[in-house]
């Protein structure tokens, strides 16, 4: 049976915010708001948990495509080859907000994920998303509850996302309503950035 806890976006709790973070620690899922749809995720250092989500999500781990949710870009350097300064300016114009970056991953990614060569990067405009990371110290890994087949109040209800996931995560964070529209998708490895997915987010910022 998962935990529900209602936080509020513009003060959370830091009484709560610990507890949440405290799941984390101890290798457990938490479905969290956005700014965009609600996320599902893990300590990105505890296989375990990565494990976990690997089996719901029904896809290898090695070869899941999961986003590191980080507070702001102060640590891309842990994660993330060094990109040109024309990359980092649309970084900085696009964060925090509703993008995911594809970026080249460099040599210092977890274990898990050494084979990769590129780690999609998200940082959310959403206080509840910016205390965790940075109360955990480090990133989380994010996977979208977002499914286009679904009933869409399962996905942006968090009475009905608890219904559906109680058995499966450890904790359900209550941010209000979420949105149904997932977050928009730029891979920037190659010489000009290109839009793999269009969801929320202004394009003319790209």
């Amino acid at each position: 049976m998962a935990k529900f806890i209602k936080l509020y976006e513009e003060n959370p709790n830091p009484k709560q915010i610990a507890e949440a973070v405290n799941v984390l620690k101890s290798g457990g899922l938490i479905i969290y708001p956005t700014d965009t749809v609600y996320g599902l995720g893990c300590d990105i250092t505890s296989v375990k948990a990565l494990n976990r989500i690997a089996k719901i999500k029904g896809v290898k781990l090695e070869k899941a495509n999961w986003s590191f949710l980080c507070k702001d870009l102060s640590n891309l350097s842990d994660y993330v080859r060094q990109i040109d300064s024309t990359t980092f300016k649309l970084l900085k114009r696009c964060t925090p907000g509703p993008f995911t970056f594809i970026l080249p991953g460099n040599n210092q990614l977890p274990t898990v994920f050494k084979k990769k060569k590129t780690v999609g990067i998200r940082v959310p405009d959403n206080k509840i998303c910016y205390d965790l990371v940075e109360v955990l110290g480090n990133p989380i890994i994010s996977t979208s509850i977002h499914d286009e087949d679904e009933i869409l109040e399962y996905t942006t209800d968090p009475e009905l996302i608890l219904e559906k996931w109680n058995n499966l995560v450890d904790l359900v964070i209550d941010g209000g309503y979420g949105d149904n529209i997932p977050s928009t998708i730029v891979d920037v490895t190659g010489d000009t950035p290109e839009i793999i997915r269009t969801g929320k987010g202004n394009i003319d910022l790209i």
